[in-house]
């Protein structure tokens, strides 16, 4: 099984579009969405849940009001304010630290589960996805992602898929580590802009720091020709395979719109050139 996932160093680079056709491309495939804070995978590929689970991925502060003296120990130290002066705590303020429990003199502190979002395994027109929905203003994004990662691997060995995508999220923090786990190939997905030329290094960087693999797909490469051939040369520079090239059209944001892998919605020349870069990809994956 190829283990590949998609990333981009920032936000808006089109890689879930290219995700998207890389699972209508391919066959035997799971796709896990990875981006759990703002994922968007199910917009293009209209999953069916047939599983749903409660995520806990935290602890926050409880008073047993029949044990507590009011003492106001726990009020003192808790330097988050999340124990108000009746001796209640605010889930939205505790961090989960537990300093609370620790210095309760009567043990009427306590850390309680805190559910912090639900992950689904789903059909789809090109095979299971599993995705996941973290809480509003909730963390431990790195470990929901964790979990759905391995979710996404146990059914691929179930089913003896041939690819396992993974959609990841933007950045080069916790949950991009947690999505890389794994891997046997970082797809990086970049843009001919400064930010972007940055943060591909950045996220490379990342993948060779844990020893996986990059290669690098140029999406709207004709809106600056110039520093399309930077992102080129850094690649010859840093012997990282540069996939191919994805020019700039209106085709992409209509295909969002109407909720269609772009290489599926009609655009011969984009559906030919990225044609042409899952071809290279199974190449470089299977090297």
């Amino acid at each position: 099984m190829k283990n590949i996932v998609v990333i981009s160093g920032k936000g808006g680079t089109g890689k879930t579009t290219v995700t998207a056709s890389f699972c209508a491309l391919a066959e035997k495939a799971v796709t896990v969405d990875c981006d759990v804070d703002a994922s968007d995978m199910h917009l293009m590929l209209h999953p069916k849940i047939r599983r749903r689970e409660n995520f806990t991925g935290g602890k926050y502060a409880v008073i047993d009001a029949e044990k507590c003296l009011k003492c106001g120990r726990c009020v003192e130290m808790c330097r988050f304010g999340a124990i108000s002066d009746d001796f209640r705590s605010d889930i939205y303020s505790c961090e989960g630290c537990g300093l609370c429990a620790l210095v309760c003199p009567s043990g009427a502190a306590g850390m309680a589960d805190r559910m912090s979002g639900k992950w689904f395994v789903s059909d789809t027109e090109y095979g299971p996805l599993v995705h996941a929905e973290l809480g509003i203003g909730e963390e431990n994004s790195g470990k929901l992602v964790s979990k759905i990662k391995q979710v996404a691997a146990d059914i691929a060995e179930k089913i003896s898929a041939e690819w396992l995508i993974a959609d990841g999220p933007p950045g080069t923090g916790c949950p991009v580590m947690a999505s890389l786990s794994g891997a046997d190939l970082a797809v990086i997905v970049t843009e001919p802009t400064l930010s972007a030329i940055h943060d591909m290094k950045r996220v490379a960087d990342t993948a060779e720091h844990f020893g996986i693999r990059s290669a690098v797909i140029i999406n709207k490469w004709d809106i600056n020709a110039e520093n399309s051939a930077v992102i080129e040369d850094y690649c010859r520079a840093g012997n990282i395979e540069l996939l191919g090239r994805i020019s700039f059209s209106e085709a992409v944001g209509r295909s969002v719109s109407a909720g269609i892998p772009l290489v599926k919605f009609g655009d011969e020349e984009l559906a030919g050139q990225i044609k042409g870069i899952w071809k290279k990809l199974n190449e470089t994956a299977a090297a």
